[in-house]
C-alpha cells in the first residue's frame, strides 16, 4: 500500500499554508497527545537502530581517554539537533491514526517511499551539517579555554569545569553558542518535516513555514524546544538508552504541534 493516496501530494503548494496563533496550554496538549500515541503502539524498538551506534560512538569516546572526553557532552545535547529527522517515521504514524488508518510501528519505514523523500534528504543533509559544526563549534571552545592545559581524567575535566573561572567560561560560551544552534534547528525544521510527510513540496518551502510558525509563536515554540532539549539530554545521560522512549514520544508530540499551528 503506498504511503499516501493522493497522487497530487508533491504540487501541493506548501509556502500558501495558513498560521495558527497558539498557547502554551496547546504545546502541553501536543506533548500529552505525543505520549498518548506512543502508549498505543510503543515504537521505541525502532529506535534501538539508532541508539546502538550513539553508544558505541560514546564508548569509543570513553576509551579513547583525556582528549575525547570533551566530545561528550556536544554529542549528547546534539542529539537535540538532529531529532527532527530521527522522528521521520513517527510523523507518518500519527498521521495514519489521525486518518483513521492502521497506525502499527512498521508503517513508519513506509516514509521511505514518501513522494516527497527528496526534500525529506535534503532537510536531513542540512541537519547533519548542523551537527557536524556544533561539534567542531564545540571543539573550538574547549580548545580555546583548555588547549594548552587539559584535563587529563574525565574527573578532572568535571572539576575543572565546574571549580575554575575557565570552566564556567567554558559553560557560558559552549551553551550560548549551543542554544544558537537549537534555535536554528526548531526555527527552520520542527514544522519543516512534519509538514513535508503531510502535504509534500520543496524543502526550502517548507523552511518557510516553520520559521513563520517559529515567528508567530516565539513563546511556545521556545518551550516546546526546552522541553524537547531537556528530555533528549536526561534521555541521553544512561548511555543514551532513554532515548529509545524520548524520541517516540516527542516525534508524535511534534505531529500534534504541527497540526496547532499550521492549517
Amino acid at each position: 500500500m503506498p504511503v499516501h493516496s493522493n497522487p497530487a501530494l508533491v504540487q501541493d503548494n506548501a509556502s500558501e499554508r495558513t498560521i495558527r496563533t497558539i498557547s502554551t496550554g496547546d504545546v502541553f496538549d501536543a506533548l500529552g497527545r505525543g505520549i498518548s500515541d506512543f502508549w498505543r503502539h510503543p515504537s521505541h524498538y525502532l529506535f534501538l537502530a539508532l541508539i546502538y551506534p550513539a553508544v558505541g560512538i560514546v564508548l569509543a569516546v570513553w576509551s579513547a581517554g583525556g582528549a575525547t572526553f570533551p566530545l561528550l557532552y556536544p554529542l549528547a545535547t546534539g542529539f537535540a539537533l538532529i531529532g527532527p529527522l530521527a522522528a521521520i517515521g513517527l510523523y507518518e504514524l500519527s498521521r495514519r491514526r489521525e486518518q483513521g488508518e492502521d497506525d502499527s510501528p512498521r508503517h513508519a519505514l513506509g516514509v521511505l517511499r514518501h513522494p516527497a523523500i527528496g526534500s525529506i534528504v535534503v532537510l536531513g543533509a542540512m541537519l547533519a551539517v548542523v551537527f557536524a559544526l556544533w561539534l567542531t563549534a564545540a571543539s573550538a571552545i574547549y580548545d580555546a579555554h583548555f588547549g594548552t592545559n587539559p584535563p587529563a581524567t574525565l574527573m578532572g575535566l568535571f572539576n575543572e569545569t565546574f571549580t575554575t573561572a575557565r570552566g564556567w567560561s567554558l559553560l557560558l560560551w559552549g551553551n550560548l553558542v549551543g542554544l544558537g544552534f537549537a534555535f536554528f534547528v526548531l526555527a527552520t525544521t520542527a514544522i519543516a518535516f512534519p509538514l513535508l510527510v503531510d502535504h509534500g513540496g520543496s524543502a526550502g518551502e517548507a523552511i518557510a513555514v516553520s520559521v513563520r510558525a517559529f515567528v508567530a509563536n516565539p513563546v511556545q515554540m521556545t518551550i516546546f524546544g526546552l522541553v524537547v532539549a531537556i528530555m533528549l539530554f536526561v534521555a541521553s545521560l544512561p548511555l543514551f538508552v532513554g532515548l529509545a522512549l524520548a524520541l517516540p514520544m516527542l516525534g508524535h508530540a511534534t505531529w500534534h504541534l504541527y497540526r496547532k499551528l499550521v492549517i
